[in-house]
Order: C-alpha cells, then structure tokens, then sequence
C-alpha cells in the first residue's frame, strides 16, 4: 500500500531542493483547526526533507483581497487594509503557536506579489489567452466564483455555503480560456503523482469533461479592493487569479533566477491544499501556468476536513475548534501529534475534546512520556555514563509513508517502537536484574536508552520540541521533567 506513489519518490530523490507551500487562508476570520491541519502536515514534511538534506522553500501566508474582505471590512467600519492588517497578524502568530518551520510568510497586497500577479496576466493576455466579454450568472461571495446550475445543491445554493442567497450578476469582465488547456490538463493529470489522494485526481479529470473559460476581473467600481488589471484601470483581478500567484511571488518572480529558478522551475514543487481546491489548484492554476510558460505543479495533496462530534464546525453552533485552543490545553507537540495522528491525512476527520483527552493520556501522558520518565530514570539511576549514540537512516517504510502523504502512518510506526520499549520493560525487568546483575541489568539499560533515541528520532518532523528533549536527556543521561502535564 505504501508504495503506490513510488514516482514520488523517485522524482524528489534527483532534486536538491524541495518547495512546499500551503495554500493562502483568507482572511476574514480568526485561524480554525482546518487550516492548523493543512499547516501542520506542511511543517512535518518540510522537516522531514530538511533531515533527508534537501534544500527546502516552506511557504504560507494570507489571501487579501476580495468581495468578502471588502463587505467585511466595511461591516467592521475599517479601512480594508486596516481589517487584513489585523487578521494576518493574527495568523502569523501560528508559526509560534505551532512551531512552525516556515520559510516565507506571504500576503496578497505584498507589492513583489502584486508585481508578480499582474506580470502572469500580462503573459496569459500576450498568449491569446484572456478577453473581454459580457457576463450574466450566479455569483456565490463565499466562494467569489460563479457558479453552474449544475454546481448547486437541491435547494439552489452553494454547497459549501449552505443558506447564502446566491447573487444574479451581470456586468463585462476579462475571461481566461481555460478551454484552451483541456488537453494538456489532461496530459498533467495523466501522472499519478500530480494528484494525491488518487480520488481527487479523478474529480479533477471530471471537471475537465465539463470545462468552461472563467471570469478573472471584477468592475472597479463595484470591487475596488484588489489588483488593478494591466492597462486596465476599471477592472481589478478576480481574487483566484490574484491569489493562486502567491505560490510563485513568494520566490521573488517575475524575478526568474534565485529561489524561484532553484525551488519551483528546478525544484520538486507540493503544495498542500483543503479537499474543495481541487478545481483552483489543479485546473486553473495549472493552465495559468500553462499559458505562462512555467513549470507545473509536482504534486498537490489534498487533505479532508475537521468536523466536531459529528456536525461541520460552525460559529452558531459552538463547536469550531481554534488552533490556540488546542495549545493551550494540550501544549504544542501534543496538539502536532493529534492533528497527525488522529486526523486522517485525507478523510474527514471528527474531533471532539472527550476523545482528544482519551488520546492526549493514553498515548502521551501515559505512553511516550512515561516510557522516556521511565528509561532515562533508570539510566540516571543504574549507569554510570551516558550511552554513546548516533543519528541512524530511517526506515524505508517509515519513508515511503511520509513520501505518500500518510502521517498518521508514519506516527503508528513511532508509536508501535514505544509499544516494544514497553514491552521490552515488562519481560525483562530490568530494574530488578541489575540489583542481581549489575552488567546484565546495564546491558538492558543501554539497549533501552538505543531505543529510546531512535524513536526521539523518528519523532523529529512531527514532533521537534519532544524530540530534542529526548535526545538532551540522553546525552546528559539524565531524566526530563515530565513531557507531558496530566489534564486537570
């Protein structure tokens, strides 16, 4: 099973550098525990390949421009900049909260990102691929798209947007003729690896059956908040056209050597993106690209959603999660290790603070953090040096888990090798035997305290701070503090 993606694998073993980015979380509300996943994942795999000795580029940062932001802002009584000042400040934080490895943190009204926006549209246009006509449809401000009849549910709404009165728009915008692509898409979409998990690849094959061009501007002066369109002051961009050119305005393009030379046209490229992308990331992204002259996209993984005791997270019902909440409870590494561990890296997922608790004291309280209290205290205790260790390979398992995007995999590995520790402890005992045999009880000691850091080191893209913990005590031979607190 591990190996269905071995392209991958093969792929990003002949690059030195290794791009990563999540997608751009819009900033109109607070961080939720959805995007706290996406960035999570991200962060695993960009430690990961950084311990492999790739050269990697970790990208996040915040969409900011649009019809939402606008209406919101207004609402708020802000000035739109003032009103995304303050939401992507606080989603900066989230690299302290979850101690995140990230390279670039980059905002749609960045001016190099605007610069770098306008220059794809200049490319498409140049291409042939952009024009000018008058539009009458359904326009959904939740998702700014328009919508087909046949992308509504039963009751004519927007399914990700559930109660929300669609708007009849009908106004003159530029389109992009994303019908041009279907063939190459289609070539794209033909390797394994440009989709993961494999069910999404074929959404997005089904979305090139019906493909229809799509409107990439908005009249200024219904939408003034956002990029003005080359030569064309009374339009702006659509914000889908503005915000997918992040992923390559954070490597300083238009700017064509450097970091965007190095990660994307040379490097192996992922990019991490929410189960509803797959129409954004993997179609008109990638014909954006396509009509530009840039590299495609490697891989785009897409993850499932969070839902909370069986019911989608939402403000009214009282059941949405934020990532802070989880910190505060549970500490960073344990919050890492539940979105990796128990969320599944592409089903929906359920949460519910009863079984987050379950996990917490079972598995961390009760499991990795006794067994390291218990180790090193009898390595403290019975050894009169510290055991000699080193960094070893991991596994190839362990690898190809990680390579296929299956973290709570790799996680059962880690956590299967504490179970054997455990059990080690059981049938040997070996806080008795060295009362009796002192070098036999030592041998078992050491052969534990081995153990021990080899999962410390498996345990370093997920969960950095535990490990480095770990591995500290090891070498001091010397027992923490205790991992983990014990819920109140």
């Amino acid at each position: 099973m591990l190996k269905e993606n071995n392209q991958i694998e093969k792929d990003i073993n002949k690059k030195k550098a290794v791009y990563i980015t999540t997608t751009l979380p819009y900033v109109n509300a607070s961080p939720h525990v959805g995007f706290a996943l996406e960035i999570v994942q991200a962060d695993s795999l960009a430690r990961f390949y950084r311990i492999l000795d790739k050269e990697v580029f970790f990208n996040t940062g915040t969409d900011e421009h649009g019809q939402k932001l606008a209406d919101a802002a207004k609402k708020a009584g802000q000035s739109e900049q003032e009103y995304v000042d303050k939401f992507a400040a606080e989603f900066k934080t989230l690299k302290d909260l979850l101690n995140l490895s990230v390279d670039r943190f980059i905002r749609t009204t960045d001016e190099n990102h605007i610069k770098a926006a306008q220059k794809l549209w200049t490319l498409a246009e140049e291409k042939g691929d952009i024009y000018k006509k008058s539009y009458t449809g359904l326009y959904c401000v939740g998702c700014e798209a328009f919508l087909k009849e046949s992308e509504l549910d039963e009751s004519g709404h927007c399914p990700h947007h559930l109660g929300k009165q669609l708007e009849e728009v009908k106004e003159e915008n530029y389109f992009f003729k994303l019908s041009n692509y279907k063939d190459a898409l289609r070539e794209y979409l033909n390797k394994k690896e440009a989709v993961i998990p494999e069910w999404r690849r074929k959404e997005a094959f089904e979305i090139l059956e019906n493909l229809d061009d799509f409107s990439i501007s908005r009249p200024a002066n219904r939408l003034s908040w956002g990029i003005p369109v080359p030569g064309d002051k009374s339009q702006v961009m659509y914000v889908w056209f503005d915000a997918l050119s992040n992923y390559i305005s954070t490597l300083d393009y238009p700017n064509e050597s450097g970091n965007f030379k190095k990660f994307w046209q040379s490097g192996y490229t992922i990019q991490m993106a929410g189960k509803d992308q797959v129409k954004f990331q993997s179609v008109m992204w990638q014909a954006m690209l396509l009509s530009a002259g840039i590299k495609n996209t490697d891989t785009v993984f897409y993850h499932g959603f969070i839902n909370s005791g069986g019911r989608k997270m939402s403000k009214s019902i009282g059941n949405v999660i934020a990532p802070s909440e989880l910190t505060e409870r549970y500490g960073v590494d344990a919050t890492r290790y539940i979105l990796l561990r128990h969320v599944h890296p592409t089903d929906d997922s359920d949460l519910t603070w009863d079984k987050m608790d379950e996990w917490y004291t079972a598995n961390l309280v009760n499991g990795l953090g006794n067994l390291t209290a218990r180790v090193m205290k009898m390595a403290q205790t019975h050894l009169d040096v510290p055991v000699k260790v080193e960094d070893k390979e991991w596994g190839d398992n362990f690898v190809q888990a990680m390579e296929n995007f299956k973290f709570n995999e790799a996680m059962d590995m880690i956590w299967a090798l504490i179970a054997d520790l455990d059990q080690l402890i059981t049938d040997t005992e070996p806080f008795k035997v060295v009362k009796t045999d002192k070098e036999a009880g030592q041998k078992i000691i050491t052969d534990l305290v081995h153990g021990l850091y080899e999962i410390a080191g498996y345990l370093e893209p997920f969960m950095p701070q535990s490990a480095e913990i770990i591995k500290k005590a090891i070498k001091e031979n010397k027992k923490p503090e205790n991992l983990f607190k014990r819920l109140t």
